[in-house]
């Protein structure tokens, strides 16, 4: 297993990669976009793995996203991955104006046609003939040629989870997942979807949540509980709080957050849920954590992720430091 982080930015990025983290990758937002970031990671480092962790896959046509990561590979062969997330359908219907209705079999199409793009020879006609896409591309100029690029999707899900085992590449694990939703619904989830495709085992690449400050180990407790509650005001992840009985602190926080009450938000957050998601406190307190944590970690890749709700960019870029203290750790 290698550990990463999200994109701490260059002068952060080239002590970590001195430390020993081995791939970087990048979320996006209103207010940063997956592929220009990625374009800042591969200029910004050496050797690591680098690639977009997730990429709102329905946000682009499967073509643009080959073009960004066909242009990108020519300056870190060997070093992309290309991850896609399928996004709240009310993101997609309200930010993106896109049709993302029966979102697991429309993302399983796009990830066949973006690999029919990767895989694209020159001379070759590039055709995809599906419900959701279509293709018939006659590129008669030469700049095509196979890419071998692997492609995850992130899964919260059972359906996802078994798309990507059935035509991704491999699976990208989110900040919320514990042991027992790695164990118990995503990996057979993806075994099962593996089995009816004609995959290899699909990687694991995945965020923790994790916030050490010696200085302030409450306060980076308390990151972690706003960010846990924050991602647990969707009601997507129902299964998972059904799954682990957490309906009651769950319910709190949600109201908390109707009423802009962030405080209070944090407050229904359980000890329970801070030790079974993330890895925080201090530097012993996190590496101890990260330890007992072990068989929650993703099998391949592990990014050490700063909270990010109602915290400021230097403090991420503090707790993206803090967390190098942790890279032996298991």
């Amino acid at each position: 297993m290698r550990f990463g982080m999200p994109w701490p930015g260059s002068e952060v990025a080239r002590e970590a990669e001195r430390a020993g983290v081995r791939a970087f990758c990048t979320g996006e937002f209103v207010d940063h976009e997956a592929y220009a970031t990625l374009t800042q990671m591969v200029a910004g480092t050496e050797g690591a793995l680098v690639g977009p962790a997730i990429a709102y896959a329905f946000a682009r046509t499967p073509y643009a996203h080959a073009a960004a990561m066909r242009q990108l590979a020519a300056q870190a062969p060997g070093r992309l991955f290309l991850g896609l997330g399928s996004g709240a359908h009310r993101v997609n219907r309200d930010w993106f104006g896109v049709p993302a209705d029966r979102p697991v079999e429309r993302m399983s199409e796009l990830v066949e046609v973006v690999r029919a793009w990767l895989h694209a020879e020159n001379g070759e006609v590039v055709r995809y003939q599906g419900e959701f896409y279509r293709v018939e591309a006659d590129v008669r100029a030469p700049v095509l040629g196979r890419l071998e690029i692997p492609v995850l999707l992130a899964a919260f899900n059972r359906r996802m989870a078994a798309a990507a085992g059935r035509v991704a590449d491999g699976v990208i694990g989110h900040g919320l997942f514990t042991r027992s939703w790695w164990d118990e619904v995503v990996r057979p989830a993806v075994v099962k979807g593996a089995a009816g495709g004609e995959r290899t085992r699909p990687t694991e690449h995945g965020w923790v949540i994790t916030a050490v400050d010696d200085s302030s180990p409450e306060r980076a407790v308390a990151d972690t509980r706003r960010m846990i509650a924050f991602y647990l005001t969707v009601r997507t992840y129902d299964p998972f709080v059904a799954h682990h009985g957490w309906e009651a602190p769950v319910e709190a926080l949600r109201a908390a957050f109707r009423r802009g009450d962030t405080g209070a938000m944090a407050e229904a957050v359980t000890d329970e849920m801070v030790a079974e998601i993330a890895v925080c406190g201090t530097t012993d307190d996190a590496r101890e954590a990260l330890r007992r944590r072990q068989g929650a970690l993703p099998r391949e890749v592990a990014y050490f992720a700063p909270p990010s709700f109602l915290v400021s960019e230097r403090r991420r870029r503090a707790y993206a430091r803090a967390s190098l203290a942790l890279i032996d750790a298991v």
